[in-house]
C-alpha cells in the first residue's frame, strides 16, 4: 500500500478552511422501521470535510452505503440519523428538511432521475429557481439561459418544452440533471452515480458539463459518488475516499482510484 494513502477517522482535506463548505462528522444512519422489520444501521460513523471549490470522489462496492449517504445528505425520510452531524457553511443542517437544504444551496443529481408527467423542463426549472432564490425569473430570461446551457451540454433546445425526463434516454436524463445544477447554481453538489448506465460519449458530455459549471462557479464543492475510474478520468477529483460496510476506510488523491482499478475493493476489506 502506498505510504501516501492513509486511513483516518476524519477525512478532512488539508486545504479546507477553518469553516469547511460541507462537513460530516461521525454520522450514523439507520433505516426507518416500517413496523415489521427492525431498523438496520447502514452508515457507521462517516466523517468527511469538503472545502470550497474541491471535488471529492466516494467509491465503494454495491451495498456499502454510498447512496444511503447521498439520500441522507438531502434529508430523505426513509433514513434516520441516530448520531453525528451534517454541517453546511457552518450551519448544522442535520435536522433540516429537504426543502430547506435545497433552498440553502445543496443539490443532488439522482442515480435514477424521476419522470414528472405534465411538467415541462422550462416550468419545472422556473418554479425550482423561484423556490431556491426567492426570485421570479421571466420565462424569456430563463428560456435564453436554458438555450445557452443546452448548447454547452449538447442538448437540443426543444427539450425545454418536453415533460421532465418523460421518454428521455438514460444519457438525456443525466444531462437534464446537470442542466438543473447549472441553472439552480448550488453551492454544494452531490452526484450519486451520475455515470451509471452511460456509454462513453454520454459520459464525456456529462463530465464536460460538470466542468463547464465549475468554470463559471469555481467555489462549487462537489461529492461525486461512483463505481468507475472512467468518470474520474474526466473530473480529476482532489480527493478520493473508499467506503466499505458503512465506513470510509481509506482516503487519498487520484492515485487511490487507480489502485482500486488494479487491486479491487477486496484489498481494503
Amino acid at each position: 500500500m502506498s505510504e501516501s494513502l492513509t486511513t483516518a477517522e476524519t477525512t478532512r482535506s488539508p486545504s479546507a478552511a477553518q469553516t469547511p463548505l460541507f462537513e460530516i462528522r461521525d454520522l450514523h444512519v439507520q433505516t426507518v422501521s416500517d413496523g415489521v422489520q427492525p431498523p438496520v444501521e447502514i452508515l457507521k460513523g462517516v466523517s468527511l470535510s469538503i472545502g470550497h471549490g474541491e471535488v471529492h470522489a466516494l467509491m465503494g462496492p454495491n451495498g456499502c452505503g454510498k447512496s444511503t449517504l447521498a439520500s441522507t445528505l438531502l434529508g430523505a425520510p426513509e433514513y434516520e440519523v441516530t448520531s453525528g452531524t451534517i454541517t453546511f457553511r457552518g450551519d448544522d443542517i442535520t435536522d433540516w428538511s429537504t426543502e430547506l437544504r435545497g433552498k440553502a444551496g445543496l443539490f443532488l443529481a439522482f442515480q435514477y432521475p424521476q419522470e414528472i408527467a405534465g411538467v415541462s423542463i422550462l416550468n419545472f426549472l422556473r418554479q425550482a429557481l423561484s423556490a431556491r432564490k426567492d426570485m421570479d425569473m421571466s420565462v424569456l430570461e430563463l428560456r435564453l439561459e436554458l438555450m445557452e446551457w443546452m448548447e454547452r451540454l449538447q442538448m437540443d433546445s426543444s427539450f425545454m418544452e418536453r415533460y421532465v425526463n418523460e421518454g428521455f434516454s438514460g444519457g438525456e436524463k443525466k444531462r437534464n440533471e446537470i442542466l438543473q445544477m447549472a441553472i439552480l447554481e448550488p453551492e454544494m453538489a452531490i452526484l450519486d452515480e451520475t455515470d451509471s448506465g452511460l456509454d462513453i460519449d454520454a459520459l464525456r458530455v456529462v463530465a464536460t458539463g460538470v466542468q463547464e459549471i465549475r468554470k463559471d462557479r469555481p467555489q462549487l464543492g462537489a461529492l461525486v459518488i461512483t463505481h468507475y475510474q472512467r468518470l474520474l478520468d474526466h473530473l480529476r477529483p482532489d480527493f478520493v475516499h473508499v467506503m466499505i460496510d458503512g465506513h470510509i476506510v481509506q482516503s487519498g488523491g487520484g492515485e487511490l482510484s487507480q489502485l482500486l482499478e488494479t487491486k479491487g475493493y477486496e484489498s481494503f476489506g
